[in-house]
């Protein structure tokens, strides 16, 4: 395990094809290739989610959090891939199993859990768990698949 491992906005960026206003990872923080990855969130009262979810009680949607660990997801799978991925995509393709434990508001920093569960052929299976401050805020299992861009 290597806690020395660090990816920044930039390589983030380099490996997922999201963007503002929904990259939802800020930092890549630990790496144990085709075991688990730590990334986190730094939530802001500058999200723009955050005027109508809810106004005067912002609380960051649980849907959203569910995309962070998805989006961990696909840099745990980009980084874990040993060959060159090209103009490949990874996709969200399901979700089960999803618990929301207590609400995420802005100043939290969500640390964002992925580890690996199984893999056949480009289909991957992994499990999220989302804390703050060592509390657990969000934890789910989800699948997702490695796609050529040019197929979408």
């Amino acid at each position: 395990m290597s806690n020395e491992f660090f990816l920044d906005i930039r390589k983030i960026m380099e490996l997922l094809p999201h963007r503002y206003p929904f990259l939802l990872v800020d930092r890549v923080v630990e790496f144990e290739p085709g075991v688990r990855l730590k990334a986190i969130k730094n939530v802001t009262m500058n999200e723009d989610y955050f005027q109508g979810h809810f106004p005067g009680l912002p609380v960051m949607p649980g849907v959203l959090q569910l995309e962070a660990l998805a989006q961990t997801g696909g840099i745990f799978v980009m980084s874990s891939v040993e060959e060159e991925l090209g103009d490949k995509v990874f996709l969200f393709a399901g979700i089960n199993k999803v618990k929301f434990r207590r609400p995420v508001v802005p100043g939290d920093q969500l640390v964002l859990n992925v580890f690996f569960e199984r893999q056949k052929m480009n289909i991957w299976k992994m499990r999220g768990v989302a804390e703050v401050d060592g509390k657990v805020v969000c934890q789910g299992e989800f699948s997702a698949a490695v796609a050529n861009k040019g197929d979408m």
